[in-house]
């Protein structure tokens, strides 16, 4: 391997190659300690990272990325329970809540990221915005994660199947274990390639749902009358939850939200490969600014059109199968007699599925190889492939994929799904992080007397919104388990699944913190001028 010599080490950030270094080799063991310890001691974009990944994301593909993220199963199967507990406007405010925060946490994450494209996004950012010891709680924090999340998706698509076949699951299993272990181990772009093609599934059939859905409300299949907004009136626009009266309807609409948050798990995750991605500085904001019109596009109007054509009463949103019968969009095809409808869903939450764990994939390695640049995981885990793929990251990974054969025992099933349960408030931990990262570089700027117009990209808005979203997600943080603190709903396994992510977090922070001896970064110490300087310098290059 071609190691990069003292005197032609740097940090940069941007698409720019670091001068005087000669092509990378395939490096089948990490760089040496020095040049290790060197990078340790920045949260810059190092030469390692700059070295051996390669910048294959371009603009569409990150585009695409956030809609992927933003558009999961969630979407297509489970809006029919949030209309069963909120109520038809209950579970339209519930999403148009966290819709917002999301779009706080995108502008945030968009502001940060365009100043530092690092790998691992905002866990490298906690580490120079905030104290090493938070970047590595999160870190692993988002690991963990996302090493059971793979498994608990290829489960799901093993169910998803079952609507169609009673073919022996493990086939399904080791078929997309296949799948998912090629896209990781090849090039970036093909990863980009293949989400960009199923995002345009996605959008192509959220946008068929909504149009079929108010075709349906509006009687124009023969034989079906016109709905309009009957259900709305009756049963009406709210449900009472647990209690009554305006109380009940307002647990109603705070359960939806609490629900709302692990539908759009994932759309913080678009940054994550910055340093693999073509132009970070102009692509990571555009990308995250857009996510407000997919919100209101696809969520508002589905939810929308989902609260027009079925009643928070209706006994088949019980339905718990995981398959295309529990979706209210399917529920009301079938009512109208249109029998294709089933499988089209069933088909496209399978690619969703298929997606969400490559977009876990991708994320969790990369967190990891940021971890083990900076230190704070083995050195091992930054050997590549001559291509730029982690290859021991995604190794590692592989192995855990494995434990989707768990869902043939019911027993260990129940386990695994109480593990998976405990990454939840996982989500909500990270976009507490990314908002506070932002409001950390705000605090920092005005202590060094930057004007925000250096940033690459900026809002003058952003500041109120980060801090407005960083209580709201505390507080749903808070309370995501508030049920089994109601009479006669108590359960173990709930509270500890809603709330044993927080005392982990805070341990593996306070661990490191008296492990190393590190201390929160003082806000004039922030490097923030060489950043932007670095920014500038790269930016500048991109585009000639």
């Amino acid at each position: 391997m071609a190691n990069a010599h003292p005197e032609d080490k740097s940090t940069i950030y941007g698409g720019v190659q670091e001068q005087g270094t000669a092509p990378r080799a395939f490096s089948p063991h990490p760089s040496n300690d020095g040049e290790l310890q060197q990078d340790f001691q920045t949260d810059l974009v190092t030469a390692i990272e700059q070295r051996d990944l390669r910048r294959g994301l371009a603009e569409r593909h990150l585009s695409m990325l956030g809609i992927a993220g933003a558009i999961g199963t969630g979407l297509f199967l489970s809006l029919g329970g949030s209309i069963q507990t909120g109520g038809p406007l209950g579970a339209l405010l519930g999403y148009g809540t966290v819709g917002l925060v999301v779009c706080a946490v995108q502008f945030a994450l968009g502001e940060v990221a365009a100043l530092l494209p690092v790998t691992g996004s905002f866990v490298r950012h906690a580490e120079f915005l905030v104290d090493p010891a938070w970047g590595f709680a999160i870190g692993w924090n988002l690991v963990y994660g996302n090493l059971l999340s793979i498994p608990s998706e290829l489960t799901a698509i093993c169910v998803l199947f079952e609507y169609w076949t009673d073919l022996n699951p493990s086939v399904f299993i080791i078929v997309f274990i296949v799948l998912t272990v090629a896209v990781g181990f090849s090039f970036v772009r093909i990863f980009g390639e293949v989400e960009y093609a199923f995002a345009i599934l996605k959008i192509l059939l959220v946008i068929f749902l909504i149009i079929l859905g108010l075709v349906i409300d509006l009687g124009g299949v023969p034989g079906t009358p016109r709905i309009g907004f009957r259900y709305w009136k009756n049963p009406g626009p709210f449900v009472e939850y647990i209690g009554t009266g305006s109380w009940g309807q307002f647990l109603g609409y705070w359960s939806v939200m609490t629900a709302a948050v692990f539908s759009f798990a994932g759309v913080e995750s678009i940054a994550m490969a910055a340093a693999e991605t073509q132009n970070p500085a102009k692509a990571i904001p555009r990308a995250c600014k857009n996510v407000f019109y997919r919100i209101i596009l696809f969520y508002g109007l589905a939810i929308l059109v989902v609260g027009m054509l079925v009643s928070s009463d209706d006994e088949r949103l019980n339905d718990q199968s995981g398959t295309a019968a529990q979706s209210p969009f399917v529920i009301a095809a079938s009512a109208a007699g249109i029998k294709a409808i089933p499988s089209v869903v069933n088909a496209i939450v399978i690619t969703s599925a298929w997606s969400s764990s490559n977009q876990a994939l991708l994320s969790g390695t990369r967190v990891l190889y940021g971890l083990a640049l900076k230190g704070q995981a083995p050195k091992i885990f930054l050997r590549t492939t001559p291509w730029g793929t982690p290859y021991m990251c995604v190794l590692l990974f592989t192995a855990f994929m494995f434990l989707s054969f768990m869902s043939l025992s019911n027993s260990a099933m129940t386990v695994f799904w109480w593990l998976v349960d405990l990454t939840a408030a996982a989500v909500l931990v990270s976009w507490s992080s990314v908002l506070l990262n932002h409001i950390r570089l705000r605090a920092a700027l005005d202590k060094q007397g930057i004007p925000a117009s250096s940033l690459p990209w900026s809002n003058r808005i952003t500041p109120y919104t980060s801090r407005a979203a960083l209580c709201m997600t505390l507080l749903i943080l808070l309370t995501g388990g508030w049920t089994v603190f109601t009479k006669g709903n108590w359960s173990a396994v709930g509270f500890v699944s809603a709330y044993l992510d927080i005392p982990l977090v805070i341990g593996a922070y306070l661990i490191w913190k008296f492990y190393k001896k590190t201390s929160i970064v003082p806000l004039s110490e922030i490097p923030l001028r060489k950043a932007l300087e670095q920014t500038s310098t790269s930016f500048s290059q991109d585009v000639v």
